[in-house]
């Protein structure tokens, strides 16, 4: 897997970018996926390909657009001629607070946090068997315990931690498939979610008393795609252990 081409969703910032650094150093050739993030990834494949030449490249695709998923795995594989994993890691996060859930927040939260993953596995899987390949999909600890406020967001999360289970069972014996749940990794974009209080809160919940890092996340995805031949069908808590109190 190491030597292997590898496509990571979301990939252009935050954890994804640091996921796709860390499978990089790891040997891997990368698949920078993105949306309206470009101008970030193209930074991101330059500096990558800096360091290894022809190692890294990017594609685009809105992956609320079903039609376009078999295109987007398509040519992803036709980067480096080969796809040995799929990383399922962009998401959207906003609060639907119950009573003013619209269909459009459905649909958003819905789709790009279990329909996508779900039909680019699909389309993916031809490939992943012929090569013995893995996915790893980004769940969240609050798939198990739902986060107040943010229904769709856990119920979605909580639909991809079974599609992990699932696709592992339909996949094997050829393809593992495994999840990582974060905890408190990086406060969202603007933090305009969570009050200091809040955040105070969330920290001293943790037993390590800090958030986490996204190279912990990463971490964690590096060792399920490439160190972790008899493991699949589980999903790896990586949240400084806050799930013990929730």
């Amino acid at each position: 897997m190491q030597d292997g081409a590898v496509l990571v969703t979301g990939a252009a910032r935050r954890i994804g970018a640091a996921i796709a650094r860390q499978l990089h150093a790891a040997g891997a050739s990368v698949v920078l996926h993105c949306n309206r993030s470009r101008a970030e990834a193209e930074r991101l494949r330059d500096e990558l390909n800096g360091e290894r030449a022809h190692s890294v490249a990017v594609v685009q695709a809105d992956l609320l657009d079903c039609a376009a998923l078999p295109g987007l795995v398509e040519e992803s594989a036709g980067a480096f001629g080969r796809l040995d994993a799929l990383v399922n890691n962009a998401s959207s996060f906003y609060p639907t607070p119950f009573g003013a859930i619209g269909e459009g927040e459905w649909k958003d939260l819905m789709g790009s946090n279990l329909r996508a993953p779900l039909f680019l596995s699909q389309a993916a899987a031809p490939l992943l068997r012929e090569a013995r390949g893995a996915i790893v999909n980004l769940v969240d600890i609050h798939a198990e315990r739902p986060l107040k406020d943010f229904v769709v967001y856990s119920v979605a999360k909580a639909g991809l931690a079974g599609l992990t289970r699932a696709l592992a069972l339909e996949l094997g014996p050829e393809v593992r498939v495994n999840g990582v749940a974060p905890g408190a990794i990086l406060w969202p974009d603007g933090d305009e979610h969570f009050a200091p209080s809040e955040k105070g809160r969330i920290t001293a919940q943790t037993p390590l008393k800090r958030i986490g890092s996204p190279e912990d996340v990463a971490g964690a995805v590096k060792y399920l795609l490439f160190d972790a031949p008899f493991v699949t069908g589980q999903i790896l808590a990586v949240d400084g252990g806050r799930g013990i109190y929730l």
